[in-house]
């Protein structure tokens, strides 16, 4: 359905505001005073030299003065400020009409060269007031002159031609009025269309920007430098990482690329039909896909960047696996379970016999240990196809933490490892996040299980750093747990949080992909740090506190 946009009214065809209409009363009043000191120096000059009779001179210059005293009082008013209204329009508009019939009247009458001022004044009048006024702007005129002229005709014997002459004025006038008042609307009606469709634009302009900043996919407009020019919101947060808050913008403008995508810009001048390769914008940032296009903008060599998150459609189409996975296993849980129960019961009560040799009892070790695999690849993805929606609030990200520890150091000094080493290191004044507390937890049971594991098998220790921190924009929390393990081989960095990918023989390849989609789900972000340090280290970087869930 499409709509129409309304045709200006005739309200819309008048002075479009006051100010408009002060500016042109103004330029007018301009010429009056300009008329009236010329009429007035004019005063000085011998008459006789310009041929023009008086019939009353003592009039006709008080008449003058007065006129010019009026004039300039009037142009002092608008200088001071004053706004002239509708009614002092047509008040000023009369009264140049009668002062300009009194010197009609003071001297030669209808036959003097005065009479051509009144025709301004009637167009000057229509310009101002182009609506029934002007017309009587016009009417009054030609009256005046007609009964100028017949007066003359009948007091000072003058020749009846004046009254050809004064209905030949009074023509004038009528066309003047008519012509200007049909310009005048026109213009309007022009200016209220153009008024119309620059408001349509600008509306439009702000539409427009409000979609691009809404954006999910982040576009950014640099210029041959690799400088950016302008950036939506979503560019931003996944070049730099700055949080997307509606009341708190941020801008990046006049900032260089970050390196690995001015890398791919470079490898584009260079070679503009190859697909760029993905790449991270830091080391907690998603992956992310760039394309590339020239934007020629008044003659400036732009380039249009478009930066895509990945990692999104990635996990789309894992989680449409999962779910598919999912549905499969709800469906044959029961049947799988069952014989998988009756293997392992079997495997118990055969491993309880006394004549069993060594080789028999690794076997059925090795029955049991691929009997809790398989259940717990059946419970995960089970936990998977019926995870629920995030529950948020407003967490304590500090006292969240400590009681954390807490309860997880006691779980675990009551389990045969023993008590694990669990440093924890709080930066001050940290900010809230928000998260669903049970989903925190989960997601840090499953990164401190896997840190604890590895770094015992590395050092004989169970030890893990949990620390805490401050992101570089000052407005969000992050939460780093950091293991004395092995590390991750670099050919496994990019795996490591793709379902069914362990490098752990008993492991089911889901707790990282869990974990991160549960992150995913409460709008934080867990990623893989890569630094020089031992071992590995997982960030969790919250949401601002001030966007909603």
């Amino acid at each position: 359905m499409t709509t129409t946009a309304p045709s200006p009214t005739l309200a819309q065809t008048e002075p479009r505001n006051t100010d408009q209409r002060g500016k042109l009363f103004r330029i007018y009043n301009h010429y009056r005073v300009a008329i009236s000191l010329l009429l007035a120096g004019l005063l000085f000059l011998d008459p006789a030299e310009f041929g023009t009779a008086f019939r009353m001179p003592d009039y006709y210059q008080v008449s003058v003065f007065s006129y010019l005293s009026l004039n300039v009082f009037v142009a002092l008013l608008l200088l001071a400020g004053f706004k002239p209204q509708a009614r002092h329009i047509s008040l000023s508009v009369l009264l140049d009409i009668l002062f300009l019939h009194s010197f009609l009247l003071f001297t030669s009458g209808i036959a003097s060269g005065l009479a051509n001022l009144i025709i301004v004044s009637v167009a000057a009048g229509n310009i101002l007031s182009p609506t029934r006024i002007g017309t009587l702007y016009a009417a009054l005129a030609a009256i005046g002159s007609l009964g100028l002229a017949s007066w003359t005709i009948l007091t000072q014997d003058q020749n009846v031609d004046v009254i050809v002459r004064a209905g030949t004025l009074g023509i004038l006038y009528f066309a003047a009025a008519f012509i200007l008042q049909n310009i005048t609307r026109r213009m309007a009606r022009s200016e209220a269309l153009a008024s119309h469709r620059a408001q349509s634009i600008l509306e439009l302009e702000q539409i427009n920007q409000q979609i691009i900043q809404r954006m999910r996919t982040g576009i950014v407009v640099v210029d041959s430098f690799g400088q950016i020019r302008l950036a939506n919101a979503a560019a931003e947060e996944l070049l730099f990482g700055l949080p997307n808050i509606e009341d708190q913008p941020i801008s990046v403008k006049g900032r260089a690329l970050p390196g690995p995508l001015r890398e791919r810009l470079d490898d584009w001048q260079q070679q503009p039909l190859q697909r760029s390769e993905p790449f991270r914008a830091s080391d907690t940032s998603p992956m992310l896909q760039a394309n590339f296009t020239r934007l020629d903008h008044e003659g400036r060599d732009h380039i249009l960047v478009f930066v895509e998150d990945i990692s999104k459609v990635t996990q789309q189409a894992q989680q449409m696996k999962l779910a598919s996975l999912g549905r499969l296993t709800a469906g044959i849980a029961h049947e799988i379970r069952n014989p998988l129960g009756a293997i392992s019961h079997a495997a118990q009560l055969m491993a309880e016999a006394d004549h069993l040799d060594a080789g028999d009892r690794k076997m059925l070790d090795i029955i049991q240990r691929h009997s809790r695999r398989v259940n717990g690849i059946i419970e995960n993805v089970l936990e998977l196809s019926r995870r629920r929606a995030a529950n948020t609030d407003l967490v304590d990200v500090a006292a969240w933490l400590r009681e954390f520890v807490e309860d997880y150091h006691q779980i675990r000094e009551t389990q045969s490892d023993g008590a694990p080493d669990i440093t924890l290191d709080l930066a001050p004044n940290l900010p809230p996040a928000r998260f669903d507390r049970s989903q925190l937890e989960q997601v840090l049971v499953n990164l401190c299980d896997n840190g604890l594991r590895y770094s015992k098998q590395q050092t004989g220790k169970a030890s893990l750093t949990i620390h805490a921190g401050i992101t570089d924009d000052g407005e969000r929390s992050y939460v780093d747990i950091r293991d004395a393990g092995p590390g991750i081989a670099p050919d496994a960095r990019n795996s490591i949080f793709e379902p069914f990918f362990t490098t752990d023989k008993s492991g089911t390849g889901l707790g990282l992909y869990l974990a991160r989609e549960l992150c995913e789900a409460n709008q934080a972000h867990l990623s893989l740090l890569d630094d020089d340090q031992p071992g590995s280290c997982f960030r969790i970087t919250f949401a601002h506190h001030g966007r909603l869930i």
